[in-house]
């Protein structure tokens, strides 16, 4: 396990930034396709999609290149409008929030998608459908708190009386943080504790928080033991994934190429990005690996 843990280190290393420079997407390969050159952000859920995809690609025939760890949403669209990328997955709500910078967000995931996709199109971009599974934040709750008080919807907390609520310390003001959450969703008696991220389970856990924000893909949540509240006013928005792509690169590379992410991003759930999130960041396997396993056990290897 350490001998793996030093190869991913070593691999995610050489597909760094660094490797980004001088790189074009288009280089021709021995084959009758120009290589389609794979784009992720730095964090294990886009280190497991990226591989996903170079993976399914790859055993329908694509050549390949994938360059993971490449850095914020800034950073890899600028990688992929320059031409250094031809494609990456990102979320939805992302792509109004801080590409577009709208001030008022769509009130429903395909409104979501829509508009993502409307505005990528204005830049010789496109996006394919959006995955079931959203990574955003939600309002976690241990189940028998929310037994004891009826809780279904992040509304509902006012039953519960005075709650404690633990929020990360960069998420306390402006959009989808905690003062506007509470005024939103009338929470009047509502104390915050502020906890880094990744601490808050620990303390609803110990009783130390009555509630907390997450994270819908956190690997925490993978084996149950937290109840999510609705957000039934959409306060958090939406964040499905998407591949984005450069137009010309998807009419090159045929409608088979399309069909294959979609085939793959179709199986993404919920529950699935959450326990392949896990394998990585708790039973410490590579992301290839857990890749690998994935399109495995579903029929795309």
């Amino acid at each position: 396990m350490k001998g793996l843990r030093r190869v991913l280190a070593g691999c995610l290393a050489l597909m760094g930034v660094a490797a980004l420079s001088g790189c074009g997407a288009v280089s021709e390969t021995t084959g009758s396709k120009p290589t389609v050159v794979i784009g992720a952000k730095e964090f294990t859920e886009q280190w497991i999609i990226g591989e996903l995809y170079k993976q399914a690609l790859t055993k329908a025939g694509y050549n390949v290149e994938l360059k993971s760890n490449i850095g914020s949403t800034t950073v890899i669209d600028g990688a992929l409008t320059s031409g250094q990328i031809d494609l990456y997955p990102e979320y939805t709500g992302v792509i109004l929030q801080v590409l577009a910078r709208s001030k008022t967000m769509p009130h429903s995931a395909a409104g979501t998608y829509r508009a993502a996709k409307a505005y990528e199109e204005t830049r010789g971009l496109t996006m394919l459908p959006p995955t079931p599974f959203q990574n955003r934040d939600a309002v976690a709750v241990k189940p028998a708190f929310a037994k004891k008080y009826g809780l279904r919807t992040i509304s509902d907390l006012r039953k519960a009386g005075h709650v404690v609520f633990a929020e990360y310390p960069d998420n306390m003001e402006g959009a989808l943080g905690y003062h506007d959450m509470v005024k939103t969703y009338g929470l009047h008696n509502t104390e915050v504790k502020t906890l880094n991220i990744g601490l808050q389970y620990s303390a609803l856990d110990h009783g130390q928080v009555d509630a907390a924000d997450v994270f819908t893909t956190d690997p925490q949540l993978a084996r149950g033991g937290y109840t999510l509240l609705d957000d039934t006013k959409g306060y958090y928005g939406f964040q499905n994934v998407a591949p984005v792509v450069r137009k010309g690169v998807q009419e090159k590379q045929g409608p088979e190429f399309a069909r294959t992410l979609n085939k793959v991003d179709a199986l993404l759930t919920d529950q699935a990005v959450r326990e392949m999130n896990r394998a990585v960041d708790t039973v410490r396997l590579a992301p290839s690996e857990v890749a690998a396993k994935f399109l495995k056990a579903n029929d795309i290897s």
